[in-house]
């Protein structure tokens, strides 16, 4: 990947990084379901009035908008609701990659490099590492759900490198439209209506915060960004950057919700950047491949 694009993908894995504390703010003041609808809803309006939609047809940005807003984050909101911590969270998640990187085999025809595969099993001893250390977090069937929720971004994954939107922005925000009615119907049947008007009277200022960023900065401008880089990059190759994510989301989860960083956690920190860096190593040549059906000004730009 090209120097600029690198730092791209850093600069997202910092946004989803605190991205969990967040989450977890939020959820002191709304339901999980209601909170992750909320969340779809503040990125669509009032942006739709003024974004033209994409000329993709609606069932594949329903591919993307069901495992992407009801599956990702529907099952993560409800397994931080039900414990898990957000530095542990932030680590289970990031399986992801290694679930974009097996969806792309038989989905997109991709083969991994044996850079990738040696880089990733670096990083996700890395992870395990910092899993180990904080063990004691979350019941089972939190993690199981967070896991399932990693499982859901990686068929996100597929989904967009299949669509190829030009304007992911524009994408983004009208894809936030599948989400909020699904999520809504599942919190009125399990959190039901009483608990969700109740939440929505009393909404604190860190409530409103909290979804204002996940909504803004970290769906439309963390996803915008990530889809652009899948267009441009293999899936494997992009989605390995998101094992930078625990990094941040363990290091501010301990300095603003009070989570220790041990030495354990600093060793698999150096794996997880290592395992990054040599997943990301490929011959000069074919460092960014033009598509066929990127835009003229995409190719510009390389």
């Amino acid at each position: 990947m090209r120097p600029r694009d690198i730092a791209i993908a850093v600069l997202i894995a910092a946004i989803w990084g605190f991205n969990f504390v967040i989450i977890h703010v939020g959820l002191g003041a709304l339901p999980p379901l209601l909170f992750a609808a909320l969340r779809f809803v503040a990125a669509a309006f009032p942006a739709v009035l003024f974004v033209r939609r994409p000329a993709i047809p609606w069932h594949r940005m329903t591919l993307i908008g069901l495992p992407l807003g009801v599956g990702q984050f529907g099952l993560l909101f409800i397994a931080m609701h039900l414990g898990m911590p957000a530095g542990l969270s932030s680590l289970v998640l990031q399986t992801q990659a290694l679930f974009t990187a097996a969806f792309a085999v038989p989905m997109l025809g991709e083969r991994m490099r044996r850079a990738q595969v040696a880089g990733m099993l670096v990083a996700f001893t890395g992870i395990a590492v910092i899993a180990g250390s904080l063990g004691q977090g979350g019941p089972v069937l939190a993690f199981a759900l967070c896991l399932g929720a990693a499982g859901m971004w990686g068929l996100a994954n597929i989904g967009m490198r299949k669509a190829q939107p030009p304007d992911m922005f524009g994408f983004m925000v009208w894809v936030s439209l599948i989400p909020p009615l699904p999520l809504l119907a599942l919190s009125l049947i399990f959190e039901g209506p009483r608990t969700d008007l109740h939440a929505l009277a009393h909404i604190s200022a860190g409530g409103l915060g909290a979804l204002a960023y996940i909504a803004y900065l970290s769906t439309l401008v963390g996803f915008g960004l990530w889809g652009w880089l899948l267009r441009r990059y293999d899936a494997g190759q992009v989605a390995i950057y998101s094992l930078l994510v625990p990094l941040f989301g363990v290091s501010s989860a301990a300095l603003l919700l009070g989570e220790r960083i041990t030495v354990p956690d600093l060793v698999a920190g150096v794996l997880i950047v290592g395992g990054v860096a040599l997943g990301s190593l490929r011959r000069r040549t074919a460092a960014v491949r033009p598509r066929a059906d990127a835009p003229a000004a995409a190719l510009a730009e390389r």
